[in-house]
């Protein structure tokens, strides 16, 4: 295996465990995001307040993007056993 199909290998992961994570992290983000404006507005300083909702859009990203990530890590996977007879001499 030469150096640059390594690293077109490690940085084709690396993207795509960053487009899986997207969903998860944004909703997470939003929420968060969302809470925070409504406990400024009412001022309520309750940090606990916030870790429910964000559970729960979380799981709820996941639950939806779900079987959108399995084809895309199925894929990557399909493209890693492809190049297998190239990484061995």
């Amino acid at each position: 295996m030469d150096i640059q199909l390594a690293i077109d290998i490690t940085r084709q992961a690396l993207e795509l465990a960053l487009i899986i994570l997207a969903p998860p992290i944004l909703a997470n983000f939003i929420t968060g995001l969302i809470f925070s404006i409504l406990q400024t507005a009412t001022q309520i300083n309750e940090m606990t307040l916030t870790f429910v909702p964000k559970i729960i859009a979380t799981l709820i990203a996941l639950f939806i993007s779900g079987p959108w990530a399995l084809q895309k890590l199925v894929e990557f996977y399909r493209h890693i056993c492809t190049l297998i007879p190239n990484i061995i001499y």
